[in-house]
């Protein structure tokens, strides 16, 4: 899958200018970088919620499904809710006890707490396979043990469905756990990429380097 170039501009300052890329199936790109990188900008534009500087053809082809950082929970079960993305509740009953949270199916989605929507969140948006997936953050709100279970799920659902997976992460922990490639935003540009061991271990610019350690990495 490739994506085309695109940029973004508020009154006159370039948020985000993203030169395109290439994307492997079955592959998770882990986007890192600091706040006011351009990350959450950048998985908002290519999930079609924000216009790019000049709207014209399609940035990607093929299906795109997006998970973004503040989950909704519609006024109804938590079963109900992940149901709505896919009727095979098999599937939907096997995932919500891999991510435990199969006690929750009969409890109203809009009162979960912030961990629980956001697994809630996560089955719901797998019960569908795509071939681009965006994740912003989706385990910022989880404890350890239901973070790991979450990235369990998610190798998981690359491996089922073969698809590219972009996951935008503050942890570079997280990264390092998953990733099988690394993107590093600085001031909107993507300025490093490559294997996660390669730019988590070995960066070639300065900037990543400095970001790296900062972050104690």
């Amino acid at each position: 899958m490739k994506i085309s170039a695109f940029s973004k501009t508020y009154e006159g300052r370039t948020v985000l200018d993203f030169p395109g890329m290439e994307l492997q199936p079955g592959k998770i790109y882990a986007v890192i970088g600091a706040n006011g990188s351009g990350k959450s900008t950048f998985a908002k534009i290519l999930s079609g919620i924000l216009n790019p500087d000049k709207k014209g053809k399609p940035l990607s082809t093929g299906t795109i499904g997006y998970m973004p950082q503040k989950n909704y929970a519609y006024r109804m079960s938590t079963r109900k809710n992940i149901l709505l993305n896919g009727k095979d509740e098999a599937r939907a009953v096997r995932m919500m006890d891999a991510i435990q949270i199969r006690h929750l199916e009969n409890k109203r989605a809009d009162k979960l707490s912030g961990g629980e929507t956001a697994r809630m969140a996560l089955v719901r948006l797998m019960m569908k396979s795509y071939d681009l997936v965006l994740l912003d953050e989706p385990t910022a709100a989880m404890d350890m043990e239901t973070t790991l279970l979450s990235e369990k799920l998610i190798v998981d659902y690359v491996r089922e469905t073969g698809c590219a997976l972009i996951l935008v992460t503050h942890s570079l922990q997280q990264a390092r756990r998953i990733a099988d490639e690394v993107w590093y935003f600085h001031k909107g540009a993507l300025l490093e990429t490559g294997s996660r061991e390669k730019v988590l271990y070995t960066p070639e610019r300065a900037e990543t380097r400095q970001f790296l350690e900062f972050y104690g990495v």
